[in-house]
C-alpha cells in the first residue's frame, strides 16, 4: 500500500482504537475479519500491523495500519496468496485458531475522528 489511504484518524480515541485491534491481530494467527463494508476476510497474519503516518484525499494527515494477511487456501491451492486490509477498516476480529478460540467479536469498529472523504 502507498502512503496514501482513504481514512486517516487524527484524535487519541481513534488512534487508541486501532491500537486496540491490533493487540487482537498477533503473528501467525488466523482470523475472520468483518470489514466496515459487511466482507467478511479470512486469512493467517503475516506480521502484526504497526500504526503509520498516512495521507487522507483531503491533504489530511494522520494514523492507520496495514494487515497483510496470508491466504493458504488450503481446500483451493489456485486462490492461495496474501492480501491487505486497512486495520480502520476492520469492524470485528475473530480467532480461528483451534488452540485459541475466542469466540466473542472483539474488536469494534476503530471510531473515533476519521477524515471526512
Amino acid at each position: 500500500m502507498t502512503a496514501n489511504a482513504n481514512r486517516v484518524y487524527t484524535d487519541a480515541e481513534g488512534i487508541a482504537r486501532l491500537k486496540r485491534t491490533i493487540e487482537l491481530l498477533p503473528n501467525d494467527a488466523h482470523v475472520e475479519l468483518e470489514m466496515e463494508n459487511g466482507e467478511q476476510v479470512l486469512g493467517i497474519v503475516s506480521a502484526r500491523p504497526m500504526t503509520q503516518v498516512f495521507i487522507d484525499p483531503k491533504g489530511i494527515e494522520g494514523t492507520n495500519a496495514v494487515l497483510r494477511l496470508v491466504d493458504p487456501a488450503m481446500d483451493q491451492p489456485e486462490r492461495a496468496g496474501w492480501r491487505e486490509v486497512w486495520v480502520g477498516d476492520i469492524r470485528a476480529v475473530r480467532r480461528l485458531d483451534p488452540d485459541r478460540q475466542l469466540g466473542e467479536a472483539a474488536a469494534p469498529a476503530p471510531g473515533g475522528a476519521p477524515s471526512k472523504n
